[in-house]
């Protein structure tokens, strides 16, 4: 099975490919407004000059921000909470039709100046959500033209399923941009309009009367213009390296909990997350996995399709979703962005980082991978000295079997390319080098550059 790219309409083209595509076959809530904010520097764009990334993670950062009722925490890993509420709000959940009360309060950030003047932006966040609580958070830009974008709903989250159903926000635009998902982008990037500022706000939401909080640690954007391009210009390999991360298949989970996406063949992007996730030494607990049908194997795979899930989707695919689950393990850091070549891979695998990057293709244009696929999500654990690219692809009939090499070229083109042809012979959309980044809070001096290098502060 497999999923269509995101819907265009007239003069609304996206890049946005699918974000939880099954293996194809062989032939194929509103609160009020913060107050008005401050500009502040942008940080370095990535070298490659098509994507810039900003995040807010410092107590300065905090503190720095618009805050109606949140307060900025100081300590290890800094954060922001929900203090004096600032009013409370009835929330109509729309996969439940339940209505609850809440508490909330709000942070507005900064005006951050994009580095990369952008046709797309992604945000990202890494936050705990006890039950109890939950979080929304939203995107206003500034176009290159000066006028200013509605606020855009970038997601409704919760780390669990039983407060509120996290979810994307279907049917917003101005008619010059629109979000596809999670993904802002311009309608008409040809016309020049472009997303030159932007800022993002957070509201924290608890049950009245309580002293519940979200505590978020990190949020971020991520802004890019990469052009249209069927091919991209090959790049030197680097050195040779190969990580040693678990390998899970997704479908040995076939037909397990269909109410996800329709059970583990549509599972790759949390499959591959919580490949990642265990490389860095966390699992879910015991009782976080009571749920799951002891007969199941890798039961902590179905956990995290489940804590994935986008209802609005109806998907596990969520990009800035699976960051955010990463993040709910001690001390990990999940971040969205784009990379520029292989040379950036290899440069953070050489610093022990691995990485899921998001991929379509026909059959022929993988050698070794036996499937085609409108949208599909691997990791990146290392490189051959030859410099192909090894990848633990969970569509394999076997976690034994889930090690990979793929030629380096078309691995490459397939990934950074933004327009392809599909086996019916249209033009259809490329994800343009998207990947998922996790990290520990405190990384290693060498891990620090390496994401320094790809425009990654932390």
């Amino acid at each position: 099975m497999t999923r269509a790219s995101a819907p265009s309409l007239p003069l609304r083209p996206s890049r946005r490919t699918v974000l939880a595509a099954a293996v194809a076959t062989a032939a194929a809530g509103t609160v009020p407004a913060a107050g008005p904010a401050t500009a502040a520097p942008a940080r370095p764009a990535q070298a490659n000059g098509l994507v810039g990334n900003h995040a807010w993670t410092s107590y300065a950062d905090w503190r720095g921000g618009t805050a109606q009722g949140t307060r900025a925490v100081p300590g290890v890993r800094p954060g922001l909470v929900l203090d004096t509420p600032a009013g409370t709000t009835d929330y109509t959940d729309p996969h439940t039709q339940q209505t609850a009360a809440w508490e909330y309060a709000t942070w507005t950030s900064p005006v951050h100046r994009l580095a990369v003047p952008a046709t797309e932006a992604i945000a990202s966040w890494n936050a705990h959500t006890p039950a109890g609580t939950w979080l929304q958070i939203e995107l206003r830009g500034t176009y290159s033209d000066g006028t200013q974008t509605p606020w855009y709903v970038m997601g409704r989250w919760a780390a669990g399923d039983e407060d509120i159903r996290r979810t994307s926000v279907d049917d917003q635009s101005d008619g010059r941009s629109s979000v596809w998902t999670d993904t802002f982008a311009v309608d008409d990037p040809a016309s020049g309009l472009r997303l030159a500022a932007c800022l993002l706000r957070l509201t924290l939401y608890r049950r009245p009367g309580t002293t519940l909080t979200p505590t978020v640690w990190r949020l971020g954007v991520m802004g890019s213009d990469v052009p249209d391009r069927f091919t991209v210009p090959a790049s030197t390999p680097g050195p040779a390296r190969e990580l040693d991360v678990p390998r899970y298949s997704q479908e040995i989970h076939a037909g397990q909990y269909p109410e996800y996406d329709n059970g583990g063949e549509a599972w790759c992007s949390p499959t591959s997350s919580q490949m990642i996730i265990e490389y860095w030494g966390r699992r879910p607990t015991a009782e976080q996995l009571s749920w799951v049908d002891p007969s199941y194997a890798d039961p902590q795979v179905c956990h995290a399709a489940r804590s994935t899930y986008d209802y609005q989707y109806a998907g596990c695919g969520n990009w800035p979703f699976n960051a955010a689950y990463a993040a709910t393990y001690q001390d990990l850091q999940g971040v969205v962005t784009r990379l520029g070549s292989l040379s950036d891979l290899e440069r953070l695998v050489d610093a022990g980082i691995p990485a899921i990057t998001s991929q379509s293709f026909l059959k022929t244009e993988l050698t070794g991978a036996g499937y085609g696929t409108a949208g599909h999500l691997m990791t990146v654990i290392g490189f051959t000295d030859g410099g192909d690219v090894i990848a633990n692809d969970p569509a394999s009939p076997s976690d034994a079997a889930v090690r990979r090499v793929y030629q380096r070229r078309e691995w490459e083109n397939i990934w950074l390319r933004t327009k392809r042809y599909n086996a019916s012979g249209n033009v259809v959309s490329g994800t343009g080098g998207v990947c998922y980044l996790y990290f520990p809070a405190r990384p290693t001096a060498r891990q620090r550059r390496a994401l320094a290098a790809v425009g990654i502060a932390c």
